[in-house]
């Protein structure tokens, strides 16, 4: 687990780990409409089913360097998004998000779509049918 150290002025040493910038990058990514769901690299899923903890980077891999992080994502798409749009918008979004909140520069947002999805249909809800009194 890499971590990011920085020394502000006059304040000491700051360290942000890999794991806090991936879970930062999986909310920022998730928030986003037409992501269906980051996924689990084959240890990450192993590690929820056994530990029972949800994972909030999962699908997320971060490699941090003194002033910079480079960030790779794994989910699937909605069916009938276009897909270089959801790329584009999951990458500035992550991206800006990470920068904000870190203050780490994101040299690189790498993007692997793993997966396509079929939108759930909506059901709807059927009205109970009343009976007449004459049909008891």
């Amino acid at each position: 687990m890499g971590e990011n150290t920085r020394k502000p002025e006059g304040y000491g040493v700051v360290k942000i780990s890999e794991d806090v910038v991936g879970v930062i990058a999986g909310i920022a990514a998730s928030e986003l409409e037409g992501i269906r769901g980051l996924s689990a690299t084959t240890t990450g899923g192993i590690t929820q089913v056994v530990t029972g903890k949800r994972n909030l980077a999962k699908g997320v891999k971060v490699t941090v360097g003194d002033n910079d992080a480079i960030i790779d994502l794994v989910f699937g798409v909605e069916y009938g998004r276009r897909i270089p749009e959801i790329v584009s918008s999951v990458q500035e979004k992550v991206k800006e998000t990470v920068e904000t909140i870190t203050g780490l520069k994101v040299s690189g947002v790498n993007v692997f779509v793993n997966d396509v999805y079929q939108k759930e249909p909506v059901k709807k809800e059927e009205k109970p049918v009343k009976k007449d009194k004459k049909d008891k």
